[in-house]
């Protein structure tokens, strides 16, 4: 039998990289800058509590899938520590669990991830509400088949790597649809932040 361990991930600003200011801008005036900052600090709550059920285990030898990871560990840790220098708490439970002895692996597809981070990108740069609301609508009309591919490969990747005995980790955001596509002989134990 082979375990994984799901988190169903919140991003926080830190995670999104060079469109984290942008966001940051539109969320503030969309929401108001004392709603967007309780919204950012639940979030934070959340990832603290994450990283205190992960210190509480023996993590060696388990595998790390993690949400938009395109590459293996020599390269995804270049990215993991840029993360973490920016305030990634996700970035950082991943740095630390690394430390412990687990193991990075390659979790998605880079074309695919390259497609949807260009549809976020248009939509963060947006200069108008009618140039946002198009991208927004482009965006929305290729989602759903992009998220289908991008979970496709999650699983296939987890399928190829995750041997019998093993444990594994998947951090993926909560609109991905994985689990009725794991094989059977996957435990999985879903992890819940408190918020």
């Amino acid at each position: 039998m082979r375990k994984l361990y799901l988190v169903s991930i919140i991003h926080m600003s830190a995670d999104i990289g060079s469109l984290a200011s942008a966001l940051d801008e539109t969320a503030r005036s969309e929401f108001g800058q004392e709603a967007w900052q309780k919204h950012k600090e639940v979030i934070s709550s959340f990832w603290d509590h994450i990283g205190r059920l992960f210190e509480a285990m023996e993590v060696r030898g388990f595998k790390v899938y993690q949400d938009g990871m395109v590459a293996d560990e020599v390269e995804e840790l270049r990215i993991i520590n840029e993360g973490i220098s920016q305030g990634s708490k996700n970035y950082e439970i991943l740095g630390k669990l690394i430390e412990r002895g687990a193991i990075l692996m390659k979790t998605e597809d880079l074309a695919l991830v390259k497609q949807e981070y260009a549809h976020i990108a248009k939509i963060a740069r947006s200069k108008t509400p009618a140039e946002k609301e198009t991208w927004t609508l482009r965006y929305k009309l290729a989602q759903k088949k992009l998220l289908r591919q991008r979970d496709d490969f999650i699983v296939q990747q987890i399928k190829d790597t995750l041997g019998e005995g093993e444990t594994g980790i998947l951090f993926i955001g909560a609109q991905h649809k994985i689990l009725p596509k794991l094989p059977k002989d996957i435990e999985v134990v879903t992890v819940k932040g408190q918020i």
